[in-house]
């Protein structure tokens, strides 16, 4: 680019301009909701067109929102779901069109430490308290453990692949 920087999207859908020293400055912290063509389908399916891999496997895919335990003690985060279900799907989608996607991993099963922004950004399933370390499972990790038990992928007719096998 003119001004020396590379600019790239990710599947988080925020803009990273990689810098001449290589340090990436995260513009957009939030990531978008979206669905569709917009999903990590296109990136899944360019990554197999340019490197034709044997499997992929969509890791790190989430979401951070303003998570509150309500007076109820219950995290309700229905816009964590809203975009695990759209990713999933597109994901599924792209299984469908012939992409070699073998597995799928939310990122993260608990709030944690982000190095870019600290305790700030929750991504996780389960809230997690910080003064008292006490876990909560939000909304979100109920949804998911009932998505994961009523829609279980199909094995790959191909079967599983060992590791360090090409």
């Amino acid at each position: 680019m003119p001004d020396g920087r590379e600019r790239r999207r990710n599947d988080r859908r925020v803009l990273d301009v990689v810098e001449a020293d290589n340090r990436d400055v995260l513009r957009d912290s939030q990531p978008a909701r979206s669905s569709g063509r917009d999903g990590p389908d296109r990136e899944v399916a360019v990554v197999a067109a340019d490197y034709a891999p044997p499997v992929i496997y969509v890791t790190e895919n989430g979401a951070a929102f303003g998570d509150v335990r309500g007076h109820d003690g219950r995290v309700r985060d229905p816009e964590r779901q809203d975009y695990l279900e759209s990713h999933i799907d597109s994901v599924a989608q792209a299984v469908a069109e012939g992409v070699p996607v073998q597995g799928y991993f939310v990122w993260s099963l608990l709030d944690n430490f982000e190095w870019a922004h600290g305790y700030s950004k929750r991504f996780g399933l389960v809230y997690v308290d910080y003064p008292t370390l006490e876990r909560v499972p939000k909304d979100s990790f109920y949804w998911y453990r009932d998505f994961i038990a009523s829609r279980r992928a199909a094995p790959s007719p191909a079967g599983p692949v060992a590791a360090g096998s090409s």
